[in-house]
């Protein structure tokens, strides 16, 4: 019967357990998952079944890391998302956490947006550290991304994101991530996006900002492939700022809306 193994096909007997694949593939393997589910190894396997074999502390081959980072994921996930492009418009506090989150999913190909650089008072929300302060945001994330999975492809665009050039930066993705902090650039993004792509679906975000409970990001439907999540109401200013907790959950949000947008559940 065939089963998978790391994400590659291998042929096993009817019923065989899992310590016996372990045993072929590698004996000093320690961490059995299968189709998603830390399993024992006794468990006997059946058509069709995904194995992930990992030896704990091992840094395997770069070709098979694609296949164990996944290996927690919905058996065949990755597969289906390998052919999705997806634009996220400002990599700061929000994007960058989308893009992070997308990128250990395994989306297949990120195009990043963001005329910014990395500077001190980002580091308290956004996904970049102290060496890299100075460093365009787009470049600085897409290093950070190749820290989380080597095979990530990634195209990037460190300039502003203006009319003239949304079609040029954005075209061919399914769904863009609205990223931005100002109110004016959301507002040109979407429209632009509604008006000149009926095929893009947009997630954008507003209301993120405080302490607040984030019981309050809520998803709304604003359209037929327009969401928007957050409260809509608490936006930055003196004595409310944007703080790494909310905004992440909020972007984490954003993320998983995308996914089920990919995955045909929306």
């Amino acid at each position: 019967m065939k089963i998978y193994v790391n994400e590659r096909p291998f042929e096993a007997s009817e019923g065989e357990k899992i310590a016996s694949i372990r045993d072929k593939v590698n004996p000093r393997a320690d961490l059995l998952i299968l189709n998603g589910f830390p399993a024992a190894e006794d468990h006997k396997l059946s058509g069709g079944d995904r194995l992930s074999i990992i030896e704990r502390g091992v840094v395997p081959p770069i070709e098979e890391i694609e296949a164990m980072i996944g290996a927690r994921h919905t058996p065949g996930l990755r597969e289906r998302l390998r052919g999705a492009r997806v634009g996220i418009a400002g990599v700061g506090g929000l994007g960058s956490n989308v893009a992070l989150a997308l990128t250990r999913v395994g989306v297949g190909t990120l195009v990043l947006a963001d005329f910014d650089v990395v500077e001190p008072s980002n580091l308290g929300r956004q996904q970049f550290f102290t060496d890299q302060i100075g460093m365009e945001k787009t470049s600085a994330l897409a290093e950070t991304l190749g820290r989380a999975h080597p095979g990530v492809a990634l195209e990037l665009h460190p300039v502003r994101v203006t009319p003239e050039n949304i079609d040029e930066i954005f075209g061919g993705c399914s769904v863009v991530v609205e990223a931005f902090d100002r109110a004016e650039e959301k507002t040109m993004l979407v429209e632009v996006l509604l008006k000149e792509h009926p095929d893009v679906t947009i997630v954008a975000a507003s209301g993120v900002a405080g302490s607040y409970s984030t019981e309050g990001l809520k998803i709304h439907r604003v359209g037929e492939r327009f969401y928007v999540v957050g409260d809509l109401e608490s936006e930055a200013r003196p004595f409310q700022g944007l703080m790494a907790p909310r905004v992440g959950a909020a972007g984490h949000i954003q993320a998983n809306l995308v996914l089920r947008v990919l995955l045909g559940e929306l």
